[in-house]
């Protein structure tokens, strides 16, 4: 894994998402309670003399949004991804940070109407560009696209 990279000015959705994934991975390893992660993003690495420049300009609403969504939905989450990883694999054996990209992608598939598929489906293969250099971006875009065309068929159906 290779650390973030540090893109000069993301777009606010970008950098939420970015963030979110950081949150959700710091959840994931520290046990940090949702309200206080979400408290320290927005007051420390979004603003502010210490804020990381990739997080900076992030909406901070879009941001919990996206955390709030999937910790409510993890039961619900975790079972769907994990169908569509290969055979043997479960979503608990993935790097952390894969994990949490997998999560926050299809919290947004399942929620996010506002979001077209195929631009959530790029924002997180994005997402896992800025952490990855192997194979796991390609992981989450043959997730998240077999999610996308089960969850969100219409959007896929060719227009004449």
């Amino acid at each position: 894994m290779k650390p973030p990279e540090k893109p000069a000015k993301l777009r606010p959705r970008s950098a939420s998402r970015i963030g979110a994934v950081q949150a959700l991975y710091q959840m994931d390893l520290s046990g940090i309670d949702l309200n206080a992660v979400i408290d320290q993003f927005v007051a420390t690495r979004f603003a502010g003399e210490e804020a990381d420049a990739a997080l900076a300009g992030a909406d901070p609403v879009f941001f919990a949004e996206i955390l709030r969504g999937v910790v409510r939905r993890q039961l619900d989450i975790d079972p769907l991804v994990d169908q569509q990883l290969a055979a043997g694999w479960r979503l608990v054996r993935v790097d952390s940070i894969l994990r949490a990209i997998l999560r926050a992608g299809t919290f947004e598939l399942m929620e996010r109407p506002d979001v077209p598929a195929r631009v959530a489906i790029s924002e997180y293969v994005e997402v896992a560009n800025a952490f990855f250099n192997e194979e796991e971006p390609k992981v989450v875009n043959g997730v998240l696209d077999k999610l996308a065309r089960r969850l969100r068929a219409p959007e896929f159906v060719a227009k004449a």
